[in-house]
């Protein structure tokens, strides 16, 4: 399959006239993997196919296009490929794109974790690919993420903390996918949560979906203090819970494993929490399927990645694909 760039973030198949993440005037299949800005079409009304809760997402933050959902699994075909879903764990509805014709087999996973976030339909993969495009955002050998459990722990632990000493516990987090996994690890303590305003209105299509979120509500500066709250980095620059004196504020991402993140952000602690998987997971993952070529996007390190996949005997390329980070 030939693979062309389309605009800055997605990827154009002039053979089989599909776009992935992205828009191009002569697709006539475009498949979105999740709803997160630099995956969507930046023409906003792009007819497209994406999971139900990614198409719930999408209209939630301005697209107005023709979408058409798919189930994961569910097989849409034209006279050049076959193409379905499956789920890739990294937010609500997030989806791999997996596309045969009757010479080969590709699996474009757009963002993916595995294993997968708990607020999320789970994950899943075919047993093997010819050609894999995958994201590598955590490229280099410092990423290796605790488990689950123990990442949850330390949310909770960290909330409990703070609120026995009364602290108000805050949680820097993006308002799609991190914010509401935070909100789902919390739950179990049964206090109050107050997110971010642009996340809140995320909230309703989680719970429609099935994923716990426990007592929330948007933010109110006046009534936040001692409930747990849930923001952006960028949010604490507006003026976000700037009225409260005694808090604790927990930064989670991936990056937090960076110690100088602590200091760029002035926070009492870092918890690596990300909705990527880390990069030992990604090496088992390209081993796993075993592809005859590996396309590396989405990330600031290629050439490490090449180096190890090489090393597995996984030829490996790279497609120059911008990263951008949430917030």
């Amino acid at each position: 399959m030939k693979i062309q760039k389309s605009g800055y973030q997605g990827l154009y198949f002039p053979e089989l006239n599909i776009a992935l993440d992205g828009y191009h005037p002569k697709a006539d299949y475009v498949f979105v993997s999740h709803a997160h800005a630099d995956h969507m079409p930046r023409n906003r009304n792009t007819p497209a196919y994406a999971s139900e809760a990614t198409l719930e997402l999408m209209r939630l933050r301005g697209y107005n296009g023709n979408g058409q959902s798919l189930s994961f699994g569910e097989t849409i075909e034209s006279n050049r490929f076959r193409a379905r879903i499956y789920p890739a764990g990294h937010i609500l509805g997030s989806a791999m794109i997996y596309i045969e014709t009757d010479d080969e087999s590709l699996l474009y996973t757009g963002d993916f974790r595995t294993p997968p976030s708990p607020a999320t339909e789970g994950f899943e993969a075919p047993e093997q690919v010819d050609i894999l495009i995958t994201e590598a955002t955590f490229s280099l050998p410092i990423y290796r993420w605790k488990t689950n459990d123990e990442l949850a722990e330390e949310v909770r632990t960290f909330a409990k903390a703070a609120l026995v000493e009364n602290h108000t516990p805050i949680f820097l987090a993006y308002n799609l996918g991190k914010a509401q996994e935070l909100m789902h690890l919390v739950a179990p303590l049964n206090h109050p949560i107050m997110i971010h305003g642009a996340g809140y209105k995320m909230c309703p299509v989680y719970e429609k979906f099935g994923i716990h979120l426990g007592p929330y509500e948007t933010y109110d500066r006046d009534t936040c203090e001692g409930k747990i709250l849930i923001c952006p980095s960028s949010a604490l620059s507006n003026g976000f819970a700037s009225n409260v004196s005694n808090k604790r504020i927990a930064y989670c991402s991936g990056w937090a494993s960076n110690e100088s993140r602590r200091t760029q952000l002035t926070v009492d602690q870092l918890i690596p929490l990300s909705d990527h998987l880390d990069f030992f997971e990604l090496i088992d993952f390209c081993k796993q399927l075993n592809p005859k070529k590996v396309y590396i996007t989405h990330t600031p390190n290629p050439a490490v990645v090449q180096h190890y996949l090489e090393k597995e005997n996984i030829n490996a390329g790279h497609i120059d694909i911008e990263m951008n980070e949430e917030d």
